[in-house]
């Protein structure tokens, strides 16, 4: 029996970790940790709550003394760190919440862990950390893919944020025992995703009739993993993973920008056509009314530092761990568009707070909630 705690469990990759995690292994203690930020959303595991699966905590990684309670009352030998700013726009707005939550909050749940599991006591235990392929830079297109002993060249506030707590966990590690693993994932995508991100952006303005920002040309590359194989991915770290050992969990699966837009338009005036009953329930979206979602995509201007390429070589994982994906890109895409349709209370919540003025201010006022 593993006994967890799982910062930033409400957000996007981590409430789906949490669902993983607690249907897959139901007799593991499972304790979540979440400041409930814009991003973090109770409602994605309020059933699991409810149900007394989990243990939800509402509270702050930088908050030491918190930390160390926790992993003392109850005893946790694991902690699966997602907890972080992750969204490239609001870094380059606002870095400073970046450094502090990123790089210090990281920091303060290190010391948290040696403090309990080193210095009151050897304890088995792990520490695994979730980071990104942004670390790494760009790539130009046709150049290989990210390896893990590439050397980092982070490009935005968030990228270096993200570099510097991912050098924090190796230090932990080699200066004082911490045992660690960490792992770098391309984009994710699939349920309880907070709309300000590429895909539920496309889907819920498709929705709402909204226009589809595009960066600069659309043809910027990202890397694509359906976020249960990221939770399966991660899965295999923490059963198989050596200590010390970092582990790329990529979807080998790149697409330009342009062509996700397209899809999705694509996919959701398929299943309007299917299902006449979403004309009532989304009347102001373009197939409800006779149109084509693709005549709302609108090219609006680069943002600074724009990464050309991301992509991830999982070649070590796949050896090692004997994981690559098990969920097709378009069949992600599928799952992905349908659980929007079905869940308009969860992300109606969502657009109702804190993310309207944002998303406006940025995108501008037809790209914004109704």
């Amino acid at each position: 029996m593993r006994r967890l705690l799982v910062t930033g469990g409400a957000g996007f990759i981590g409430a789906n970790f949490v669902h993983y995690w607690a249907s897959r292994y139901p007799d593991d203690r499972l304790v979540v940790l979440d400041a409930l930020t814009y991003a973090g959303n109770v409602a994605s595991i309020d059933a699991l709550i409810n149900a007394g699966k989990i243990r939800f905590v509402h509270g702050d990684i930088r908050d030491t003394d918190l930390a160390k309670s926790l992993l003392r009352e109850e005893r946790l030998d694991t902690v699966v760190h997602f907890a972080a700013e992750s969204h490239v726009d609001r870094s380059i707005h606002g870095p400073d919440l970046f450094l502090s939550t990123n790089v210090l909050g990281t920091m303060s749940l290190l010391e948290a862990c040696r403090g309990v599991w080193l210095d009151e006591g050897d304890f088995p235990h792990r520490f695994h950390h979730v980071s990104t392929d942004e670390v790494f830079g760009s790539l130009r297109e046709g150049e290989p893919a990210f390896v893990e002993s590439r050397p980092y060249a982070p490009n935005s506030p968030y990228a270096a944020s993200k570099a510097a707590s991912d050098h924090l966990v190796r230090a932990w590690h080699h200066t004082y025992g911490l045992q660690v693993t960490t792992s770098n994932c391309s984009n994710n995508f699939g349920p309880f995703h907070f709309p300000e991100k590429l895909i539920p952006l496309v889907i819920l303005n498709i929705l709402r009739g909204r226009k589809l920002p595009v960066y600069g040309d659309g043809r910027n590359i990202r890397d694509w993993l359906y976020v249960e194989d990221h939770c399966a991915g991660l899965d295999r770290v923490l059963t198989d993973g050596v200590v010390g050992e970092t582990y790329n969990i990529g979807g080998q699966c790149e697409r330009r920008n342009i062509e996700i837009v397209e899809s999705l338009c694509d996919l959701v005036d398929a299943a309007f056509a299917a299902d006449p009953g979403l004309v009532s329930r989304f009347p102001d979206a373009q197939p409800a009314n006779g149109g084509n979602s693709r005549s709302l995509i609108t090219f609006v201007k680069d943002r600074p530092g724009h990464d050309w390429r991301y992509a991830i070589d999982a070649t070590k994982a796949a050896r090692e761990l004997a994981f690559s994906p098990s969920i097709g890109f378009d069949e992600g895409l599928r799952r992905t568009v349908a659980w929007y349709l079905g869940n308009k209370s969860w992300w109606s919540g969502v657009l109702d707070g804190s993310y309207k003025d944002w998303i406006e201010r940025n995108y501008g006022p037809d790209a914004g909630s109704a």
